[in-house]
């Protein structure tokens, strides 16, 4: 016996969450089928010792329209880390060897210690001043319709010199597209870059899982069911792992490329990669830097690339009088993660003195695929596949959680407006 529904989503992943959330806004009641044992997708959240672990370090940048649009910020309790960075400098053996650049434009006290510091010239600085001026001044959708090239393409053209993309720009838009050639489109740089310096870069208070929970509990229980994986889309009408048919109006995928390439049919898109990372988070009885800023090593062969004390900036992160310190890894296809801790713990003894000793490894999470990777020639994909079925996520449109929200909200638009 078939069940038929309005409309059927393939995954619940903020991508199928949000299109859900905009369709029950307008009277449409979607069934949400997800093939793991909760919603979210990558954005989740694990408690580990009492200590709340996000799979993979994940922030919510406020200024992100979508997430402005459709998430509630006072209920979601978001924590903030200041806006900048402390750089490692090039002499690994010398402790606390720091350099300090935070953002002017919120917090002005800092104006001067950040015009002299030495991470790049007094010309670079004023560069990025007037690289703000100009990402601020174009609407959103026109910074995706400029003529792409790299990002450090795109750094050189605009007369950045190689100390300060070797020094900030490459360890810190790195660990944002987790791959340090700087390959990323410049188009999605200078989105990042706006989005980084006007708004905030925060967490929530009970871990970035909270942000799916959130949308979740506006829809009703009903409408999601989990452990539900899809074998088979014929037309309209889907075959469930456990054998079940159901059938609907409309069809939404919204899953990876590679499933909406097995479901459909169709092949995956020829430039379709995916950057990877590791994120390994360890406990301690102290925080190693109070300082509430993201910390980065631009020795890039180095095992730690950036390293955030997340407890510092939430602290229902970590249990009373713990902190949780969170250490990214990028470029690992495979990983031995034993050889891994102890290569993390090596080098952090470098930074933070014998006290690194005394903490903890708690767990790691190894992500293959992180993130789609997103060049020049990358090319958003259709949301709509045919008059009944539809795509959405990142990976149609650039990699980030935006575009998640973004393309499921129009997806929405889509349907709500063909029903209207």
């Amino acid at each position: 016996m078939t069940t038929d529904y309005p409309v059927i989503i393939v995954g619940a992943g903020m991508a199928g969450l949000t299109c859900a959330v905009y369709l029950k806004q307008a009277g449409i009641d979607a069934l949400l089928l997800e093939a793991d044992d909760a919603a979210g997708g990558r954005v989740r959240t694990d408690v580990v010792d009492g200590f709340r672990l996000d799979r993979g370090f994940q922030i919510l940048l406020t200024a992100y329209p979508e997430a402005r649009r459709l998430l509630n910020y006072t209920a979601l309790d978001l924590k903030g880390f200041r806006s900048g960075a402390l750089i490692r400098q090039p002499d690994t053996d010398k402790p606390n060897a720091w350099i300090s650049m935070v953002n002017p434009f919120q917090e002005p006290t800092s104006v001067f210690q950040t015009l002299v510091s030495p991470v790049g010239t007094m010309g670079d600085k004023l560069r990025i001043i007037e690289l703000l001026r100009k990402t601020q001044e174009l609407p959103l959708d026109d910074l995706f319709h400029q003529t792409p090239t790299t990002t450090l393409a795109f750094l050189r053209a605009n007369g950045f010199s190689e100390q300060i993309i070797d020094r900030f720009f490459r360890p810190f838009f790195g660990g944002v597209f987790l791959e340090d050639a700087l390959n990323t489109s410049s188009n999605f740089f200078e989105f990042c870059f706006r989005m980084f310096f006007t708004g905030g870069a925060a967490v929530p208070a009970q871990g970035i899982g909270a942000i799916p929970t959130q949308l979740t509990g506006r829809l009703s229980p009903d409408q999601l069911r989990l452990n539900s994986p899809v074998d088979r889309l014929e037309g309209r009408t889907l075959t469930l792992g456990n054998g079940q048919t159901l059938s609907a109006d409309h069809v939404i995928l919204a899953v990876d490329a590679a499933q909406a390439a097995r479901l459909t049919g169709h092949a995956i898109p020829s430039q379709q990669a995916f950057t990877h990372t590791t994120c390994s988070y360890f406990a301690a009885p102290v925080s190693p830097d109070n300082k509430q800023l993201l910390m980065l090593n631009p020795h890039r062969a180095s095992a730690v690339h950036n390293l955030a004390v997340v407890s510092d900036v939430a602290p229902g992160y970590a249990p009373a009088r713990q902190s949780l310190i969170s250490v990214s890894t990028q470029g690992l296809e495979t990983v031995n993660e034993e050889a891994l801790t102890e290569r993390i713990f090596r080098e952090l003894t470098t930074w933070f003195g014998e006290e690194v000793s005394q903490w903890r490894y708690l767990r790691a999470y190894h992500i293959p695929q992180a993130l789609p990777a997103y060049t020049p020639y990358s090319v958003h994909q259709p949301l709509q596949l045919g008059n009944n079925l539809y795509q959405c996520g990142d990976w149609t449109a650039y990699p980030s959680l935006n575009a998640a929200m973004q393309t499921g909200r129009q997806v929405a638009e889509l349907i709500i407006h063909k029903e209207g």
